[in-house]
């Protein structure tokens, strides 16, 4: 797989893996992520992983491009620090057609019930490619096949918190309330950004996820905990 150094403004560059969404660049990439954070070089700032590059930020007072660049591949010759196992999850899921407005729809799209689609969307294990749109929002894969649908053509201005969402071959959790134009199918009670936290965002990139559906009493029941602040993150951990 060819290697690609681009320019990212002039304080910073992308190392990029192959061009598709693929879980074998994503490796690569948290690999390198994992080895200068490791040992990071003279100047650099930060890291940002994504799903088939990494950003790499440096202070140009510092160090200059080419000088990071030769350190960058440095690293990627030398092997060395390998990406630590992300953690597993298990987020709850109310899957009612007043928290999930597109379910019905998006099953009708796809020939297949409301049932189905839940039932399928429960199925996987979900591997957290990346962060990004806003703080806490996790790219997730690889959402069973039957249910690739692409995002609506008319973005919603408003979505809520919590709300559960495929599009293509990916889901997610909307942190917070925004725009968005993905199909929304549940809403989780678990709040995945609270600023209130030690670490306010829950996921990580690397991090795998299941979504175990619940019912309504339960629903309102985990919101209302969450919102008390009685809710433990470390009891959504997948220990089995």
């Amino acid at each position: 797989m060819e290697v690609r150094f681009t320019s990212s403004g002039d304080t910073a560059f992308n190392v990029e893996f192959g061009e598709a969404i693929d879980r074998a660049a994503n490796a690569r990439v948290m690999a390198l992520h994992a080895r200068l954070k490791a040992a990071p070089p003279p100047g650099l700032v930060e890291t940002v992983p994504t799903f088939r590059s990494l950003l790499v930020v440096y202070d140009p007072v510092a160090t200059g491009r080419r000088e990071m660049q030769a350190a960058v591949e440095a690293a990627l010759a030398g092997g060395g620090e390998a990406p630590a196992e992300g953690r597993r999850w298990r987020l709850p899921v109310c899957y009612d057609p007043d928290l999930g407005p597109d379910l019905a729809e998006l099953a009708d799209a796809l020939g297949l019930t409301a049932e189905r689609v839940v039932e399928l969307h429960g199925s996987a294990e979900y591997f957290v490619y990346m962060l990004g749109f806003m703080p806490g929002f996790g790219y997730m894969g690889d959402l069973p096949a039957e249910l690739d649908r692409p995002r609506r053509t008319e973005p919603r201005v408003r979505v809520p918190a919590g709300s559960v969402a495929v599009a293509g071959r990916l889901t997610t959790v909307y942190p917070w309330e925004s725009p968005g134009g993905w199909h929304l199918i549940g809403r989780c009670p678990v709040p995945l950004y609270d600023g209130a936290r030690r670490d306010p965002v829950l996921l990580a990139a690397g991090d795998r996820v299941r979504f175990d559906a619940i019912d309504r009493d339960l629903f309102d029941m985990i919101t209302e905990s969450a919102d008390a602040g009685y809710l433990d993150p470390d009891s959504l951990r997948d220990v089995g």
